[in-house]
């Protein structure tokens, strides 16, 4: 697996020289970049059902970002959910820097080889601004989850935000830094 550090650098040498010439750009600081990475997990069923320990899915999270996750509670009530002002209803980490790149070298490297039936990512979960997000429906294919110890499955969501202006310009940048895109036909 390459080391976060050498993922850096490897963008500052290699990759990002390369996309200023493919992307036509004049300028080595208009070549986007990514700014960091967010990672989502829901409590929707467990909160549902009337579960008020979420501690698993917390410490699942921290496992595999390296980071205390933050619990996001509900801003109002919405009855049709059953959900009350001040609930928790979700966590979430954003990770810059190293463990940014960490998480993305073992993204690329172990965690899409680890899916079952995986194909390559869509190129359809880009928005306007180039980022990406990626879903997971379960959190076993991460390397730090050890499928014994599991008490329930439970998705998560990966945000890459990127400095991209659109979705061409974001899908070149992640091709470059080894995202393995289906292949169109």
């Amino acid at each position: 697996m390459a080391k976060a550090q050498d993922l850096q650098t490897k963008f500052q040498k290699e990759i990002a020289p390369k996309l200023m010439q493919s992307l036509n750009l004049k300028n080595i600081n208009s070549v986007p970049k990514i700014t960091k990475v967010t990672v989502n997990v829901g409590f929707g069923g467990l909160i549902t059902k009337g579960q008020k320990d979420f501690a698993f899915i917390l410490e699942n999270i921290e496992k595999i970002t390296g980071q205390k996750p933050v619990v996001a509670n509900a801003r109002k009530s919405i009855s049709n959910f059953k959900i009350r002002e001040g609930m928790p209803i979700g966590s979430s980490v954003t990770l810059r820097g190293k463990r940014m790149y960490d998480l993305i070298s073992k993204l690329v490297n172990i965690v899409f080889p680890r899916v079952r039936d995986f194909r390559g990512i869509s190129t359809k979960a880009f928005d306007k601004q180039g980022n990406y997000s990626i879903g997971f429906r379960e959190h076993t294919v991460f390397p730090e989850i050890s499928p014994d110890d599991v008490m329930r499955l439970h998705g998560l969501q990966i945000v890459i935000s990127t400095t991209a202006n659109n979705k061409d310009e974001g899908l070149a940048l992640l091709t470059e830094l080894g995202f393995p895109f289906k292949k169109s036909n």
